[in-house]
């Protein structure tokens, strides 16, 4: 190895039992192997030094403290290296905040903790900056001379305070004794002002959204306070947080302490010139998006079977998942090692658990994509083989329990993990104990979520490796998609083949001879369409091509491109391409993968509009499947997905065409100027002064300024193109959004039962309409009980299976709850393209005859005021 490779080596290893520091785990010996070898190369590379110890800070944060002593010990020799590091650092924290990089804005702050810990930075200068924050954040919140819509903002000022603490809370206090009260007392003022904030929008549990908070509850903030307020009662002991510079103390006293430059807050958008409930929601849905809490709490296993921490360590534990997810996004392996390696001197994998899913399932949408959970899960399970796999079942169960209560998209991202988890695991799970959801109605979510794990694992191996994966319940099988392939739906007459099999088999032999597309559609013009009508010549055209392309993937994409054509003659309007996805639906009736691709890839070659689609989901057939199959929501998911990638494509594509004006600008300007210059020079010409430089070079200037000019005015004129497409992309955005809710808003209105006086889904499902005739069993716990050892369910049947209980919600309740989980997952996914249309929807939809679940379901998906209901 040599020297660079190694002291980069120490620095990203120490602290981690790894060849780099032999057998020793101590991070006293870590740190003093670390700091002699940086020592050795300052003199010879002192910026990749500077460089690379940042960055190891900002990416290994959990690792902090160990990297402010070695620092501390740096300074102790070498001051101008750290005088450096220390402006960099500011420079850094300066320009997050400017550009609104939350986490480097807080991962700064705990490293610039940590220093003044290690003598580093002066306590005044660290006071400074937890004063301007402060400031910051009660202005923002003052009515009058501030925006109290930028609260998360505020909130967010504040929580980097508190969550220093942790780290150097100890030290400011005995250094600082009465700076550091004022500021708490500043926090404590902060939190009378503030106002408390609610999760209603963003609940894992539909239950959550709608239970009255009392005063007692709190908020993020708030609960933080709490812990901060324990731990100084405590004398700021943190077992989970390690303390290397208390062992070298004694020099680190020596060291000069350097000062922190000044830094000011972004300024904020002021209030809404003409407030109002919708201007007021917009500009706080902003808000919120540049400045979102960093985790909600996903509590799921019982207090009693989860570590007993106190409150201050979860915190911090919980700091340092998150910090670890983040960084590695994208490097799993790396990830699951960090993950298993905190410095802490207890267990966690429950409360690891608890927060990989409360990520996975964060609403509006998980940090990372949700794929990369799956794969970390994965590999904790194959790193912690005696503990975590049985955590993680025991997550599993504890959510099945309460998947009734379940947000829809969290339910929609719990199917999806589960099902690839399994298939990772050769779909090994015990079916047995979930048995019993034969005897639930076919719309109770329980049953509901075992059939759409069953058809997602299928999607990932084949119908007969997961019907043997079920043996030990082998009445599951009722729950299996239908093995059977596509269906072509011509039928035969009396024993004969009948006339669409005839013209299908016509049109077969047209495309295996390989005949144009004109050809083709000469052929449907004279031959089929004039003596059948457009029923039958769609069904023909539809199915018969749908069939050859129906040994693949690569078959449909290839039909498709050749003859799209094809099926756009004979589906030229909305209408038709309804009538489209209806015969598409039925040839792959046995097959909902194939069907979302087909009408996913039909839309992409523009056969299919977004507005057919929704139609055709809101046909009556569609409808009828909305609790209790995920198809139809599905292939609805990917239209609306679809739209709204096209028009973040199209700004981005915007975007750069600004960027790249820009520079072409740049270029003929200089491109004119030296043009210019070059013709203002004066040339001697067979000994005579001409005006005008050497001839060949003149040309030669002149072409390169006209095609930089050129080029300009082409980038205009495809800037000019993008701006048309997205502005008819955002008006079919509005038309679609529109259609939507108005869509939801009838079935809604011919489905709520009449005369209901609900107005939350709680009391919807209390609602005793047509409740199913099942036994209940008045003992059943309310709540799943795990035991120690396996976390399976305690009350068994001799069998084997769990006790049935009950599900006591009628199927028109079902339908209406599960519909309105839809509209509210819908309008929080989509809520920046539904924002700037909210006042049509208000005027054409959400009007006071609207049905008001569907207006609840509407606002807390858009995180807008109740009140203005």
């Amino acid at each position: 190895m040599n020297s660079t490779s190694s002291w980069r080596s120490l620095l990203l290893r120490i602290g981690d039992k790894c060849p780099e520091y032999g057998p020793t785990s101590d991070f006293k010996d870590h740190i003093e192997t670390c700091f002699g070898a940086l020592r050795r190369e300052l003199d010879y590379s002192e910026a990749e030094i500077l460089e690379f110890l940042l960055a190891c800070s900002e990416q290994l944060p959990h690792k902090i403290p160990l990297y402010g002593t070695l620092i501390g010990l740096i300074n102790l020799e070498n001051e101008d290296f750290v005088k450096k590091l220390v402006e960099k650092t500011q420079t850094k924290f300066q320009d997050a905040l400017d550009f609104g990089n939350c986490n480097v804005v807080r991962i700064l702050m705990r490293l610039m903790t940590v220093m003044m810990c290690s003598k580093v930075l002066q306590p005044s200068s660290l006071v400074v900056v937890f004063e301007t924050f402060l400031s910051s954040a009660a202005t923002t919140v003052d009515e009058e001379k501030g925006n109290p819509l930028w609260q998360p903002c505020a909130d967010f000022f504040i929580t980097c305070i508190l969550s220093c603490l942790p780290w150097g809370g100890a030290d400011l206090i005995e250094q600082v004794p009465e700076e550091i009260e004022r500021v708490m007392v500043g926090v404590e003022a902060y939190l009378s002002i503030r106002r408390h904030t609610s999760d209603a929008g963003l609940s894992f549990f539909e239950n959550d959204d709608e239970i009255k908070r009392g005063p007692s509850d709190k908020d993020f903030l708030e609960d933080l306070w709490d812990k901060i307020q324990v731990l100084s009662s405590n004398g700021w002991k943190v077992e989970s947080v390690p303390r290397p510079h208390l062992s070298f103390e004694a020099q680190l006293v020596a060291g000069k302490s350097h000062e922190f430059g000044p830094i000011s807050c972004p300024i904020l958008p002021s209030p809404p010139s003409v407030p109002s409930g919708i201007s007021n929601g917009k500009q706080k849905h902003e808000a919120e998006l540049k400045y979102p809490q960093r985790i909600h709490r996903l509590n799921i296993f019982p207090p009693g079977k989860t570590e007993d921490l106190q409150p201050i360590d979860r915190f911090v534990v919980e700091e340092y998942l998150l910090d670890v997810l983040m960084f590695f996004n994208g490097s799993r392996k790396e990830c699951a090692s960090f993950m298993v390696g905190l410095p802490v001197p207890f267990r966690y994998e429950f409360l690891m658990a608890e927060t990989i899913f409360s990520q996975l399932l964060m609403l509006p949408e998980p940090p990372c994509k949700p794929i990369y959970y799956t794969l970390v899960i994965i590999d904790l399970c194959k790193a912690l083989p005696g503990a975590f796999p049985a955590v993680v079942a025991g997550a599993v169960r504890a959510l099945f329990e309460k998947i009734a209560d379940l947000d829809m998209e969290c339910r929609e991202r719990l199917i999806l993990w589960f099902s690839h988890h399994l298939s990772n695991f050769q779909f090994i799970w015990p079916w047995e104990e979930w048995a019993f959801v034969l005897d639930l109605p076919k719309w109770a979510p329980q049953r509901v979520f075992v059939q759409e794990v069953l058809e997602r694992e299928v999607r990932l191996s084949y119908w007969d490796k997961v019907k043997q994966s079920i043996e030990n319940a082998p009445s599951l099988e009722e729950l299996l998609p239908p093995k059977g392939g596509p269906k072509l739906n011509f039928g035969a007459e009396d024993g004969n083949e009948n006339n669409e099999h005839v013209l299908s088999g016509e049109l077969n032999n047209l495309i295996k001879g390989k005949a144009p597309v004109r050809e083709i559609i000469s052929w449907i013009d004279e031959n089929v369409f004039p003596d059948n009508g457009l029923e039958v010549t769609l069904r023909v055209v539809v199915q018969t091509l749908l069939n050859i392309g129906s040994k693949s993937f690569t078959h449909l994409i290839t039909v498709l491109e050749r003859y799209g054509q094809v099926i756009a003659k004979v589906c030229p309007d909305e209408d038709k391409q309804v009538m489209l996805l209806a015969e598409v639906s039925s040839f792959w009736k046995s097959n909902t993968q194939m069907t979302a691709i087909a009408i996913d890839r039909m839309m992409g070659y523009r056969l299919v509009s977004n507005l057919a689609i929704l139609r055709w989901v809101f046909s009556a057939e569609n409808i009828e499947q909305f609790h209790t199959s995920d198809r139809p929501w599905e292939i609805l998911r990917n239209a609306i997905s679809k739209t709204h990638n096209r028009i973040s494509d199209l700004r981005k594509e915007i975007l750069s065409l600004q960027k790249n004006i820009s520079s072409a600008e740049e270029a003929a300007k200089g491109a004119k100027s030296e043009l210019d210059a070059a013709e203002l020079k004066l040339a001697l010409v067979d000994g005579e002064p001409v005006l005008g430089e050497n001839p060949i070079r003149l040309n030669r200037l002149k072409l390169r300024a006209e095609k930089a000019k050129e080029e300009v005015i082409s980038l205009q004129e495809s800037l000019e193109a993008k701006k048309a497409l997205i502005a008819r992309a955002i008006d079919e955005n509005e038309a679609l959004f529109i259609l939507l809710y108005k869509s939801f808003s009838n079935v809604l209105t011919e489905r709520l039962p009449r005369g209901s006086e609900a107005r939350t889904l709680r009391e919807l499902k209390t609602a005793q309409v047509d409740v199913m005739a099942v036994d209940t069993e008045e003992d059943e716990p309310s709540s799943m009980e795990l035991d120690n050892e396996n976390q399976r369910p305690e009350n068994r049947q001799p069998n084997g299976g769990r006790r049935s209980s009950a599900y006591n919600v009628g199927e028109k309740e079902q339908w209406c709850i599960t519909t309105l989980g839809y509209v509210k997952a819908f309008s929080r996914q989509y809520a920046a393209e539904i924002w700037p249309h909210i006042e049509k929807l208000d005027a054409e939809v959400l009007t006071e005859d609207a049905p008001p679940l569907l207006r609840s379901a509407v606002y807390s998906g858009l995180r807008r005021p109740i009140n203005d209901v």
